[in-house]
């Protein structure tokens, strides 16, 4: 098994590789002078189960031609089994036809890996849970829950509501406060633009609660903020956001300082932004990851890493 890192995030790709107790493999990854991608596999893996950690994210369009590039490099060296490993699946947002005229691009981005030679995919927390479906080989689906749930548990906080921004993230919310013991609550909001939203009701109890906004993914941080508002307003004792993937720029980064969100935790399935002076505990999913790893190099179950202990 050797595990090799593109240039997105290759800080977690060593943080995986340590957990794992082996060097990351040697791979050359340049661009030719009009800027196309470069790639030299330089360890010999002829025969090797192999797994490449990209997430598609940052400048997605490069991500992914580079992801792309090292599993076609990798097919036509022989490897045994290639195995993507993508924190964050990006276009996961285009998972379906809600105009007229526009693309699929999630299924798009499966047919690529496929096509390219990926023989499995090991991903988290997608956006839309039946983009496992657009794939024709094996897909291992991850939950940062776990890891986030024990941070929330070592906060010790009581009166606690779980609370989904949209109506998209009842379920996430669901599985959360089942896994909390708490009370659960929805925000109905209404979009205006893809980085303007209006929040508009609450639907459950939270007056006088320590609130958790939970979701997959946030990168305007208008919903957070929207949400955030409208429980503050309606009497929330504290109000805190956990989101899986966070891509929130400066014009987010903004929103978040502005808002009464006291706390924003979050994993490092993407690269750390320019946060300061903002209230954000990133958490690390590199052990999830790496025992993923493991455990597909072993034939053996990966059930158990969605269980909260």
């Amino acid at each position: 098994m050797i595990i090799f890192s593109g240039t997105v995030h290759p800080e977690l790709a060593q943080r995986i590789a340590a957990f794992i107790e082996q060097p990351l493999g040697a791979v050359d990854i340049s661009r030719f002078p009009d800027g196309e991608i470069a790639v030299k596999i330089i360890d010999n893996i002829r025969g090797q189960d192999i797994f490449f950690v990209q997430p598609i994210c940052s400048m997605p369009n490069e991500a992914l031609m580079e992801l792309l590039i090292m599993i076609d490099a990798a097919r036509r060296a022989s490897a045994a089994r290639i195995t993507a490993v993508l924190p964050f699946y990006g276009y996961a947002r285009q998972d379906r036809k809600d105009q007229p005229r526009v693309p699929i691009t999630a299924k798009l981005v499966a047919n690529l890996l496929v096509a390219a030679g990926t023989n499995r995919l090991l991903t988290m927390d997608l956006h839309a849970q039946q983009i496992q479906g657009f794939f024709d080989i094996p897909v291992d689906h991850l939950y940062a829950a776990p890891v986030i749930v024990k941070y929330l548990r070592s906060l010790d906080l009581g009166d606690l509501t779980i609370v989904s921004p949209d109506a998209g993230g009842s379920k996430m919310a669901y599985a959360y406060s089942t896994m909390l013991d708490t009370g659960l609550a929805f925000v109905a909001k209404q979009r205006r633009s893809p980085s303007e939203v209006t929040a508009m009701d609450v639907v459950g109890d939270v007056k006088g609660r320590n609130c958790i906004l939970v979701d997959d993914l946030s990168t305007t941080a208008g919903t957070l903020s929207a949400a955030a508002r409208i429980l503050s307003e309606r009497g929330a004792r504290s109000v805190r956001a956990a989101v899986t993937h966070t891509l929130v720029a400066e014009k987010g980064m903004k929103r978040l300082k502005e808002s009464p969100i006291a706390e924003l935790i979050t994993t490092d399935s993407v690269p750390r932004g320019a946060w300061d002076g903002c209230p954000i505990k990133v958490l690390s999913v590199a052990e999830l990851l790496g025992e993923a790893i493991k455990r597909i190099t072993d034939n053996q179950s990966v059930t158990s890493l969605f269980k909260v202990h």
